[in-house]
């Protein structure tokens, strides 16, 4: 029998909609012969889903039933399958973070992880308590984060953590141009090599840039803007990093290509940058850079970018509405991915560039395309993974993989992250 107020289906036993249908369902499981009683942690976790608005989310618990919140309007449907009350005590005492660790030690799984962060991120306003955790737990991973600060010293240390993985890594699952940013689809159906040549193309149609220019790139991965626009334009290039990895890549690569009279490749921070450019390119760096160290980043650009010379940069950017709570703690991929990263919101971000004495141009925003770069790079990394595995990369490292790049995914697919290209121009003002 199932509890008043439920609907029992052929493979969801109980769809909960109201706290009147939680309180019947716990009774029912108090009352029945099941081994497993939801703790006071699951009841509550239990009612909060029933504040479900967009989308259908089954829950399996750890005995096996599987209950269905159902929101009150069309979204996706996911599965999640709870294996110990834990997951839950975590949940509601830290947050997204505390929900993300838990997955990691095996406390829950899920068949489809991105349609599940997609529930979780469109219903984010009506569970906002839940998914904040408690105000220690916010207080402690904002003290965490902050000891993590991007500068000469710090930005090396965190960008080693990330980036120097090795270049076998990455190399086995992102595409053969060995671009780590969003790619540019035009049409939907193009091979993910094609769309970042196009994404590099957009970047020197922006710049307006021409062979007679010196271009600067700040953080120039394993090198292959700086291939291309030294290839297709003619231009003379700067490329810098801080990770020695893609150093050491990035030079072989030019070396291959038989660029080296037009480009060179440094090992260089980029407040050490010497010179003036007429443009200058930075593709998905900026989140690297930290919320203490923005203001300097655009003096830098400033500085070191002739007048009237054009500066074109590619960036993650959050939800206006949701800026003020996320810099007020770390989330899952500032503790585990990139540590001392930030996100600016976008009106935070044109204050800061014209704050520095640049004019903002324009910009343009492809978030769709970046969900669908992050879609291939996830199948392609579950294809290699049989390749990658061994050493310190374990099931546990899989499994942080896995979660970022699903999470990431679900949200540039929701719209809580956006990528755009913003560009700006030295009109030769002072700094102020």
């Amino acid at each position: 029998m199932s509890p008043r107020g439920t609907t029992l289906t052929c493979d969801v036993d109980f769809i909960l909609k109201s706290e009147e249908c939680i309180q019947a369902f716990l009774k029912f499981c108090k009352q029945s012969k099941t081994k497993y009683k939801p703790s006071r942690s699951m009841a509550l976790a239990l009612k909060l889903m029933t504040r479900l608005h967009n989308g259908t989310l089954d829950v399996t618990l750890p005995d096996g039933k599987t209950v269905r919140f159902k929101g009150d309007e069309d979204g996706p449907s996911a599965r999640i399958n709870i294996h110990n009350d834990r997951v839950v005590n975590r949940f509601i005492s830290q947050g997204k973070l505390g929900f993300c660790e838990a997955y990691l030690d095996g406390d829950w799984t899920s068949p489809d992880l991105t349609a599940f962060f997609e529930i979780i991120l469109k219903n984010e306003s009506y569970l906002i308590h839940m998914l904040e955790g408690s105000t220690w737990y916010r207080r402690l991973s904002w003290i965490i984060h902050k000891f993590q600060p991007n500068s000469r010293k710090g930005a090396s240390k965190n960008i080693y953590r990330h980036y120097d993985l090795g270049n076998h890594f990455y190399s086995q699952w992102l595409d053969k141009s060995m671009t780590y940013s969003s790619a540019y689809f035009k049409s939907g159906n193009e091979a993910l090599e094609v769309a970042q040549a196009q994404k590099y193309k957009l970047m020197c149609e922006r710049l307006d840039l021409k062979k007679d220019h010196h271009l600067l790139e700040i953080g120039c991965g394993w090198g292959g803007m700086a291939e291309y626009a030294a290839s297709n334009i003619g231009c003379k290039v700067t490329a810098i990093t801080i990770s020695p990895s893609q150093y050491e890549y990035a030079k072989r690569r030019i070396e291959n290509a038989n660029l080296q009279n037009l480009v060179d490749i440094k090992l260089c921070d980029y407040r050490d940058i010497k010179g003036k450019y007429d443009r200058i390119a930075s593709i998905e760096m900026f989140e690297a850079v930290g919320e203490a160290y923005w203001p300097l980043f655009f003096e830098t650009i400033k500085k070191k970018l002739n007048k009237n010379g054009i500066a074109n940069l590619q960036i993650i950017t959050i939800e206006e509405e949701s800026y003020d709570s996320y810099k007020s703690t770390a989330d899952f991929i500032q503790r585990y991915i990139f540590p001392g990263g930030m996100l600016p919101c976008q009106s935070v971000l044109e204050q800061q560039i014209r704050n520095s004495g640049l004019s903002i141009n324009d910009h343009v925003s492809f978030g769709k395309d970046y969900a669908k770069t992050l879609n291939i790079w996830h199948q392609s990394f579950q294809d290699k993974w049989p390749d990658l595995q061994g050493g310190a990369k374990d099931e546990r490292f899989k499994k942080l993989w896995e979660e970022y790049l699903c999470y990431c995914e679900a949200g540039f697919k929701v719209g809580t992250i956006d990528v755009i290209q913003i560009s700006m121009k030295n009109k030769g003002r002072q700094v102020r």
